[in-house]
C-alpha cells in the first residue's frame, strides 16, 4: 500500500505546501468583505449609483470591490465603503 504524504494534513497544510495559502486566505477575506458590504447596502436600501457617489468614486470601482474574486482593493477603498454604510472597517492580526 502506497504512503499518502497529504492523510491527516488539513487543507492550510496543503495550500502552505502548495504555495497558495496566501492567495487562498486572501480571496477568502474579500469574499467575507463583499458579502458584508452587499448586506450592508441592502439594509440602508443603498443603490450602487448612491453606494458609489457617497464614497466618491466611479461605480466601475464599486464594481471591483464588490467582485469577490478581485482581492487587490485598497485599504482607502475599504474604508470609503465602510462609512458610506455607516460603519467603521476594523482589521486585525490572529495568530494562524
Amino acid at each position: 500500500m502506497k504512503h499518502n504524504p497529504h492523510v491527516g494534513s488539513t487543507l492550510d497544510d496543503f495550500l502552505r505546501e502548495d504555495g497558495s495559502r496566501d492567495a487562498a486566505h486572501a480571496i477568502a477575506a474579500k469574499r467575507v468583505l463583499t458579502f458584508q458590504f452587499e448586506e450592508s447596502m441592502k439594509r440602508a436600501r443603498l443603490t450602487k449609483t448612491e453606494m458609489a457617489r457617497r464614497m466618491r468614486t466611479t461605480r466601475a470601482q464599486l464594481d471591483r470591490l464588490l467582485d469577490p474574486d478581485n482581492p487587490s482593493t485598497t485599504l482607502q477603498t475599504l474604508v470609503k465603503a465602510a462609512g458610506a454604510v455607516g460603519k467603521r472597517l476594523r482589521i486585525s492580526l490572529v495568530e494562524r
